[in-house]
């Protein structure tokens, strides 16, 4: 099963369309796997940032980075979107996953260059509640930037930093 996740609620149809940030790309209809799907459990716009420890960190990037958390996922958002995640209604659209190739195996990225028709729609009302179902720590801080920094200039490379566009200056 493959998802996509929105704050419409009723697209009864997936057509392919280009991407901004991936401008060779043919049009296409983006979809994630499970394992991912946690990335977008919040409003589309909001800036996370969201890593994972590994075997290829380094002990000192250990100690820097998850040393004080019980779990291995974080996802980080800037305090100022809580309001926002807190009201927020979304929708996952579930698919199969015929018809869809990998694109990115480390951001769990599928696309299809057909038109997908959602098997079901499953609305996610108390986002913070599904987040923390997850075995994550999810963190609040008032800018994402210091954060993004330490971690390009790290040994964590399993990290999803989106929206940051949207965060704080």
């Amino acid at each position: 099963m493959l998802y996509h996740v929105s704050e419409e609620r009723n697209i009864e149809v997936f057509v392919p369309r280009k991407a901004e940030a991936w401008p060779d790309l043919p049009p296409v209809v983006w979809a994630m796997d499970e394992k991912h799907l946690i990335n977008y459990l919040f409003p589309r716009e909001c800036p996370r940032i969201i890593y994972a420890n590994s075997p290829r960190v380094s002990e000192a990037d250990q100690a820097k980075f998850f040393s004080q958390a019980a779990a291995n996922t974080i996802i980080a958002v800037e305090s100022g979107w809580l309001e926002r995640i807190k009201q927020a209604r979304i929708y996952k659209y579930c698919f199969a996953d015929d018809g869809f190739e990998l694109m990115d195996e480390n951001a769990g990225y599928y696309i299809s260059r057909e038109t997908v028709r959602p098997l079901r729609i499953e609305p996610v009302q108390d986002l913070l509640e599904r987040l923390l179902s997850y075995e994550i720590e999810l963190r609040f801080t008032p800018n994402l930037h210091p954060l993004k920094a330490a971690i390009l200039a790290s040994t964590v490379t399993d990290f999803s930093m989106i929206r940051l566009r949207n965060a704080r200056s």
